[in-house]
């Protein structure tokens, strides 16, 4: 349990650091729009891996007690995306649509990434 925990941290950490990497390309940068666009979608996939940790830790507790599970709330993180695409669309002139697509996905990147690099370090 405490490889899982270090591997939450992880991918928290790396997910502020792409966070704070698209505040700076947005101060810093004449792409704006691309910038904002990013850091929507990657704040809501940060949102979404938060909640997908926190499902999966109660999932694998109700588990190993032998308990019903309800689910891992896969609709709420398809409700939050939804969420993106739509703030998108309504302030066109703010928001790059295919970088907040694009921002959507960037938890399940590190997610890969994270699990690539300490796959091939152990």
């Amino acid at each position: 349990m405490e490889a899982y925990q270090q591997m939450i941290t992880r991918q928290r950490k790396w997910m502020f650091y792409l966070l704070a990497l698209f505040i700076l390309g947005w101060g810093l940068t004449p792409y704006t729009s691309i910038f904002l666009g990013l850091l929507l979608g990657s704040s809501l996939s940060f949102y979404n891996l938060w909640l997908m940790q926190r499902k999966v830790d109660k999932f694998g507790e109700a588990t190993a007690q032998q308990k019903s599970v309800r689910g891992i709330g896969t609709f709420s993180r398809l409700m939050a995306g939804g969420l993106a695409v739509l703030i998108a669309l309504q302030f066109e002139e703010y928001f790059h649509l295919i970088a907040v697509v694009l921002g959507l996905m960037t938890a399940y990147i590190v997610i890969m990434i994270e699990f690539l690099f300490f796959r091939t370090r152990d």
